[in-house]
């Protein structure tokens, strides 16, 4: 399976950005698929993610403000990013795990940079 992502760029401050993530070749089984991001000098950390068809996880630093959606035929997921902060700035990264038990696929990730 391969995670192609988009819809990063240069935003201000309370600004928004959709980031979108489309998965390709043999991706019929997704137990959960979802956005992980990396901030210069820090460890890739959870933003949100849909896990097993119903559930959703939101960092906390991002509840209220960002939305995961889904669409499962293709399958592909979707971050509306709102009220956008300079401490949101990272590389933003598509995850897809197709069972419980397997590691996380990447994507290549797109920045997202948010000035003040």
């Amino acid at each position: 399976v391969q995670l192609q992502a988009s819809g990063g760029g240069l935003v201000q401050a309370g600004g928004s950005l959709r980031l979108s993530c489309a998965a390709s070749g043999s991706s019929s089984s997704v137990y959960a698929m979802g956005w992980y991001r990396q901030a210069p000098g820090k460890s890739r950390e959870l933003a949100a993610v849909w896990i097993n068809g119903s559930n959703t996880e939101y960092a906390d630093s991002v509840k209220g403000r960002f939305t995961i959606s889904r669409d499962s035929a293709k399958p592909a997921v979707y971050l509306q990013m709102n009220s956008l902060k300079p401490e949101d700035t990272a590389v933003y990264y598509c995850a897809l795990k197709r069972h419980w038990f397997d590691r996380n696929v990447w994507g290549q990730g797109t920045l997202v940079t948010v000035s003040s």
